[in-house]
C-alpha cells in the first residue's frame, strides 16, 4: 500500500474503492457487523481525505496514513478469512509492489532498468500521461478488479 502513496489521491482512492468493496461483503453476513463498521469508517476517512488530497494536492497522506491504510485494509480481509481476495480486488498494490522488484532485480542483475521508473505509476507518469490520468486509470482497473472480486466470491445479494 505505502509505494502506492505517489500521486494525489492515487492510494486514497484505490483504497476507498477496496474497503467499499470489503463492507459491502460484510453486508451479505449478519456476523460481519462489527467489520461492516469499520470498513465503512475506512471508506469514510479516505472519501473526506480525498477532498484535499486529489490534483493540486493541500495535504498529504505520508507513510503514517498510508502504512495504517494498509493494515487497516490487511486486517479486514483477515478477519473476514479471505486474504487471498485481496490480491484481487487490491491488484494495483501488487503490481506497484512488483513492479518495484523487478525494477531492482533487473538493475541488480544486468545494469537495466525495465521501466523508466518505479513504481509503475511514475513510469506512465514519464511515458506522457498527466497525473490525472494515471489515478483516474489507475481507479478504474480497482473498481473492475472488485467486479471480478464479486464474481470471484460467488455472492448472493438476495
Amino acid at each position: 500500500m505505502n509505494i502506492t502513496d505517489g500521486l494525489d489521491g492515487l492510494a486514497a482512492g484505490v483504497t476507498l474503492i477496496i474497503a467499499v468493496f470489503f463492507t459491502i461483503v460484510a453486508m451479505t453476513r449478519g456476523e460481519w457487523e462489527y467489520i461492516k463498521i469499520f470498513s465503512s469508517i475506512v471508506s469514510g476517512g479516505c472519501l473526506g481525505f480525498l477532498a484535499f488530497n486529489t490534483y493540486p494536492a493541500k495535504v498529504f497522506m505520508g507513510d503514517t496514513g498510508s502504512l495504517a491504510l494498509g493494515g487497516a485494509v490487511g486486517a479486514i480481509a483477515i478477519l473476514m478469512k479471505m486474504p487471498l481476495i485481496l490480491l484481487i480486488v487490491g491488484g494495483i498494490y501488487v503490481i506497484e509492489a512488483l513492479s518495484v522488484m523487478i525494477q531492482v532485480l533487473s538493475f541488480k542483475l544486468t545494469g537495466k532498468r525495465v521501466f523508466k521508473m518505479a513504481p509503475i505509476h511514475h513510469h506512465f507518469e514519464l511515458s506522457g500521461w498527466k497525473e490525472v490520468k494515471v489515478v483516474w486509470v489507475f481507479w478504474g482497473v480497482t473498481v473492475l478488479l472488485c467486479i471480478i472480486g464479486f464474481f470471484a466470491l460467488r455472492l448472493k445479494f438476495y
